[in-house]
């Protein structure tokens, strides 16, 4: 007999909202989503912290327009308690809400300053093999002139959990250069379930930042950490960098644009079509018009003036040289 058409495999999406700016990004986030993926019929999960001792002002969305415009998108708004982080490490949002998702269910968590640009159920995930974004640089670590270098820096870390540091290297890449070493940008990342990936984030973070290998003595953690601890977290679940196909996370499917203004500077133009498509709507916008980056970039048309400055086929290699560019013509705003 034929075989029965495979079946679009379930599965949770999580972002992280707060006050602000974020919740703004919530927005735009929840409504690619539904624009670009109607066929996604898992749970959009806005992860919500709490107040507590560790934050310095109420993290909530307070603005019930906010978050009546995120339940009209379908998302659902669920609350976290930071324990670990709060304000002075609000990087650490990513890790503490993950035993707020639902066990045992498959996730994908990106960053909130994310678009989604195509059909996220067309990426096949391998929820048993987790990854994270290569869409990064030589951030961390930074070796030291007499101290150890890339090698006895990332090895310190494998030694200290236990984990076998010479299976994580690709070898393709020569000795002592960075990309040789496994490292992501956290700004997605996925797993069949939430509390082991958590449990495991949060085990490795908070041991990092306490009690650091000798080796790690001139490095700075923040705002690293979590990247410093996410590829031993893949790694330990017998993840890796190329458990999914190139070119669609940060690719075709989704773009990790971070500010609007860089997003209009240097990100393809599907990401700026989709991002002027779904924020047309004038229910939404209505809303959308409360932050002054959006209402300026996207309705006011100062993106599009700012995208002319760039040639996009020959784009500053350093995005410091990007953001100055745009700071002295008055488009930087965040």
């Amino acid at each position: 007999m034929p075989q029965a058409p495979a079946q679009a495999q379930d599965f949770n999406i999580a972002i992280v909202g707060q006050r602000g700016r974020l919740s703004y990004e919530a927005l735009l986030f929840a409504a690619s989503l539904r624009h670009t993926s109607p066929d996604f019929h898992g749970r959009l999960l806005i992860m919500e912290p709490q107040p507590g001792d560790l934050w310095s002002e109420d993290p909530t969305i307070k603005d019930p327009e906010i978050r009546g415009a995120l339940n009209n998108l379908g998302a659902e708004i669920v609350p976290f308690q930071s324990n670990h982080f709060g304000t002075a490490y609000p990087y650490g949002n990513k890790i503490e809400m993950l035993t707020a998702l639902p066990k045992g269910e498959p996730f994908v968590f990106f960053d909130t300053d994310t678009l989604i640009t195509g059909d996220i159920t067309s990426v096949p995930f391998d929820f048993d093999r987790p990854s994270a974004s290569l869409r990064r640089t030589n951030t961390w670590p930074v070796p030291q002139l007499y101290g150890p270098q890339y090698t006895g820096l990332w090895k310190s870390l494998y030694d200290k959990f236990g984990l076998d540091f010479e299976s994580s290297l690709d070898r393709d890449q020569p000795d002592e250069y960075w990309q040789r070493y496994l490292y992501f940008n956290a700004g997605f990342f996925f797993y069949r379930c939430p509390h082991e990936f958590g449990d495991q984030f949060l085990k490795f973070a908070l041991e990092i930042r306490d009690a650091p290998p000798e080796e790690l003595c001139a490095q700075s953690f923040d705002p690293w950490l979590d990247q410093i601890a996410l590829p031993l977290v893949i790694h330990s679940l017998g993840g890796g960098r190329s458990t999914l196909p190139t070119g669609l996370i940060d690719g075709q499917v989704s773009c990790h644009y971070r500010l609007l203004p860089l997003l209009y500077a240097r990100e393809h133009q599907l990401a700026i079509d989709t991002l002027e498509t779904v924020t047309a709507p004038n229910k939404l916008k209505k809303v959308l018009k409360g932050y002054e980056p959006i209402k300026r970039m996207v309705y006011q048309g100062r993106g599009r003036k700012a995208r002319a400055l760039f040639d996009q086929n020959k784009l500053p290699r350093k995005e410091q040289a990007i953001r100055n560019r745009l700071k002295s013509n008055g488009y930087w705003m965040r």
